[in-house]
């Protein structure tokens, strides 16, 4: 799952962060020159800009949208296909997927002039009416929000979009912005608390999140006003806990959760190191330490680095000379390890944002009342699935009305991916399917199996 704000890194973000006790915002995104011409892409886009992004639909019935990202921009096509566009030294440089593979699709892509071309298929503009706004959320915190609906006058659904851990600009930078509108579907997206332009510290105190998750839920039935249909939440990995608490309140329609889980923050660490010992291919024995090592560190985390040190120093001198020690990574089980207690005990309250590293996704969602599409990635490495696929289906056949979908061989945020020989991942595409998935289930179409390529799905009951 994206990090949850844990010790990484701890010397340098003390010194980063000794005068303020908190670590400074996301920094936004620097102003770059205008792109030169490069294969696959027109010149003109300024990375950053808020206006590179949007959605087209293309000639040939698909359509693609197009974001910025930390680095350039990013574009997404609802078949899946993906790339970015980055500055390096030398200038533009444009990709395949996440890899380093040189583009070989053609796209013609200007600021001034948009998307005209993919693949030899005219685009057109998505038309839409943009509505930024300014709410309060909890504890009196000024949240900066932006509604986009598709131009006109009839009813849509709107989608409130709850962000994961990151720190960056949901208003900047996240996608479904442009592709929900691209399938006729609203969407109000808003920057978490201590990112973009949003006021207050950053924190991962799910209560706290919930709380303005539905703040900004009011906010986006309020603009929408007539033009409200089916209206629900989406939460994407970090937001798969958040969402399900701020629903119990807000009484959507529906709710959407990507590759997020039903265990705790704890316990997703603890899956996370002992899956990184057995993908590295040792045994039952190496797993069940590797776990002991995962539930020290825990104890350790969640006293914010105050007790649990003779447990952790005292596992990690009979373990570390074993050959599956440096395998040991989890959430932060192998940064934690990595340490003195002196060193823990000074850097790591440092980094501490309020995580809710004990919270239960499944008690909350017993409390949902409305119908839930849960999407899993299969092959996640940083959410590993196995519990909360197993806790679904039980709610399921409880009668919860909960729709499972799952995409076997994908990675965490739903990519795609190739092996490369020294084993690491290289991602290079999207679930195809995925975002048609949610954006039939905000408008109420059917979960029908078969219906999205490569997906494997268990309807409610």
């Amino acid at each position: 799952m994206e990090k949850l704000g844990i010790f990484a890194a701890a010397l340098m973000a003390g010194l980063l962060v000794s005068c303020s006790g908190r670590m400074p915002n996301f920094p936004e995104m620097p102003a770059l020159p205008a792109m030169p011409s490069i294969p696959g892409l027109s010149s003109g886009p300024v990375a950053g800009d808020p206006a590179c992004g949007g959605s087209w639909r293309l000639e040939d019935g698909g359509g693609l949208a197009i974001t910025p990202t930390e680095d350039g921009l990013r574009w997404r096509a609802l078949d899946g296909q993906t790339g970015r566009f980055a500055f390096e030294k030398e200038g533009w440089k444009a990709y395949m997927g996440w890899t380093g593979q040189p583009e070989s699709r053609q796209i013609e892509f200007t600021c001034e002039g948009g998307l005209t071309f993919f693949e030899g298929a005219s685009a057109v503009p998505v038309e839409v009416v943009v509505q930024d706004t300014v709410f309060t959320g909890a504890r009196g915190t000024q949240l900066a929000g932006r509604l986009i609906l598709p131009a006109g006058t009839e009813a849509v659904p709107v989608v409130v979009q709850v962000q994961g851990s990151g720190r960056y600009s949901a208003v900047a930078h996240d996608a479904f912005q442009h592709l929900l509108p691209l399938q006729g579907v609203g969407v109000f997206i808003y920057d978490k608390r201590g990112t973009g332009t949003s006021k207050g510290d950053y924190t991962q105190d799910f209560s706290l999140l919930a709380t303005d998750a539905a703040a900004a839920a009011a906010e986006a039935r309020r603009l929408a006003g007539q033009r409200l249909g089916r209206f629900g939440l989406h939460g994407a990995s970090q937001g798969g806990w958040v969402a399900p608490m701020a629903a119990v309140s807000v009484k959507p329609d529906f709710v959407i959760v990507s590759y997020g889980l039903l265990e705790s923050p704890l316990a997703e660490n603890r899956a996370q190191t002992i899956q990184d010992v057995a993908e590295a291919g040792f045994g039952p024995a190496a797993q069940m330490a590797a776990g002991m090592l995962a539930d020290a560190a825990g104890t350790v985390m969640v006293s914010d680095f105050k007790s649990g040190f003779a447990e952790l120093e005292n596992l990690k001198k009979i373990y570390r000379n074993e050959p599956w020690y440096r395998y040991v990574k989890g959430e932060f089980t192998g940064e934690i390890l990595q340490h003195s207690d002196v060193v823990l005990r000074v850097a790591g309250p440092l980094r501490s944002v309020g995580t809710s590293w004990r919270h239960e996704g499944e008690p909350v969602l017993r409390q949902v009342n409305a119908p839930v599409l849960w999407i899993l990635a299969g092959a996640d490495r940083d959410a590993p699935p196995t519990y909360t696929r197993s806790r679904l289906k039980t709610l399921q056949y409880e009668g919860r009305r909960i729709t499972l979908a799952e995409y076997p061989g994908y990675d965490h945020g739903m990519r795609g991916f190739s092996i490369l020989p020294d084993g690491t991942r290289d991602f290079t595409h999207i679930a195809p399917g995925y975002f048609q998935m949610a954006a039939d289930f905000a408008a109420g179409t059917p979960m029908v199996p078969g219906a999205y390529p490569e997906a494997v799905i268990l309807p409610a009951r």
